[in-house]
Parts: structure tokens; sequence; C-alpha cells
């Protein structure tokens, strides 16, 4: 799909409203002693609140105004089918442990995608006031220190590196054995970030974040934040990662070549 800069600006306008409508959802109840959190299920603890809900609801009656064509799939309420050839992928909250445990790591996840993936996202952390933006020639972000530029940290070799997940498990315990090998050659290894590993890598803040148990939700906006910023995203044979499962990001190709040959020969050993 070719689409023109008149519709690029659209859906960069669209796309930040989303983020403003969700902002409020969620800091009302941030911190607040009266949330309840509800579990998904499953054989870990998977936590939702109604902030979560009600921030993807708002986000919903913006796409329903300016974008009624577009075809939806968000974390909280599926899918919604459209006509037009883009989709919006929506996670109101990336980071709900965080969220409930008051850390301020957690993000609202927003991008509008083809067939081909994401082409426009928006890592948005509304507790410390951030947005994180890349695609259609766009690499920014603005904060409490003002508008930058996104550009990933060039020059690094893996020794020299900081590597993020978000689980020390990570997934599996053979996804948890390849990431580890590749962790013990970094510099610097941390964990719990969410989203907001990958908004510190398009910022040249850190060189990898390698994760597993992706879903497409959780990965379509950072893929857009990260490339535009100069990164490489990839899953774990250095294809597409936008349908989910496996995913990692790297500052420069050659980082991403030299950690993504670790965690293949590990897997396969």
């Amino acid at each position: 799909m070719t689409l023109d800069e008149t519709v690029h600006a659209e859906l960069i306008s669209v796309a930040h409203q989303l983020a403003d409508a969700a902002r409020p959802e969620i800091l009302r109840n941030f911190r607040a002693p009266a949330l309840v959190t509800y579990d998904k299920g499953g054989e870990v603890f998977d936590p939702v609140t109604v902030a979560d809900r009600a921030a993807e609801k708002a986000m919903r009656a913006v796409l329903e105004r300016e974008r009624p064509d577009d075809a939806i799939l968000g974390e909280e309420f599926g899918e919604t089918e459209g006509s037009s050839g883009l989709t919006w992928v929506l996670d109101p909250i990336d980071g709900t442990r965080g969220y409930i445990s008051g850390t301020p790591t957690w993000g609202v996840l927003i991008s509008v995608a083809d067939k081909t993936g994401p082409l426009f996202g928006l890592i948005d952390q509304p507790y410390i006031g951030e947005r994180f933006a890349g695609g259609f020639g766009v690499a920014e972000v603005h904060g409490p220190l003002g508008h930058s530029v996104l550009t990933c940290r060039k020059d690094r070799n893996l020794y020299e590196a900081t590597v993020l997940t978000t689980f020390p498990e990570v997934g599996t315990a053979a996804e948890g054995a390849a990431f580890h090998a590749v962790a013990s050659q970094a510099k610097l290894t941390r964990y719990g970030m969410d989203c907001y590993g990958y908004a510190l890598l398009a910022a040249g803040q850190v060189d990898l974040v390698i994760e597993a148990g992706l879903n497409p939700y959780d990965i379509h906006a950072p893929i857009a934040v990260v490339m535009a910023a100069g990164g490489v995203v990839t899953d774990w044979t250095g294809g597409p990662a936008h349908a989910g499962g496996r995913a990692i990001a790297a500052a420069t190709p050659a980082l991403h070549a030299e950690a993504l040959a670790i965690l293949q020969k590990t897997l396969h050993a």
C-alpha cells in the first residue's frame, strides 16, 4: 500500500490523539490504593485492570470517529475488521505488572500497520510524560527534557553492550538459556523494562533488547520506533518480528548479527 504525505500526517495525528485519550484513563488509576487487579488466568499471573480496559475503550472511540474504516487489534477487546487495508494495533498498558507495582516503566503502545507490518508507532509513558514516536520519517521523543531526535547508539560490540529483557526466565528454558548466552558476553544486563526498554534503545541509552513469548500488540509499536531510530528488529531467525513470539532489537546491524548468531547457536546446540 502506498500512502501519500497527507495520509502520513493524518495517521500521525490520530496516533497522538489515541495516546492523549489513553493518558487520563490510565493516570487516574495509577498508584491508586483502591485499584482492583484481575488475573486473566494461565500458568503465571497475568494481570489486567480497569485502567487497561478504560484506556483501550477511549482509544477505540477516537478511531471510530477519526478512522472508522481501519481495522483494530487491541489486547483487551480483540479484533475489529476494517476495509482500508490499515490496522491499528493497541496495547493500552504494556507492562501491567509494573503498573500495579507503581513503577514508571510501563507504557501505552500504539501503531498503525499494513500487511507488511508496522508503519508508524508510539511508545507513550504517561506518568513520566515521555512520548517516543517513529515512522513516516519521524524519529523523536518529547518529554521532561524537551524534544530530541531518536538515534540508536553506534559502534558498540557485544562486550561493551547493555542488554535488556523483561523477565529473567525470558520464555521457555531453551529461550532463557539462549538469552543468557548473549547476556553473559555483554557488559550489563537489566530486567523488567517492558516496552520502555525499546524506547531506551531508540534513545541511544542501551544496545539490545531480547524477548520471547510476545503478542503482536507487544512489539508492533516498538518495531516502528526502533527502526525509525536506525536500529534493527527481527525475530530470532532474522525474519519479521511483528507477528509476535521471539524478538531481538539491536542498535546496529553488526551487533544484531553478533547476538543473533549466539541465540541461534544456543537454541540448536
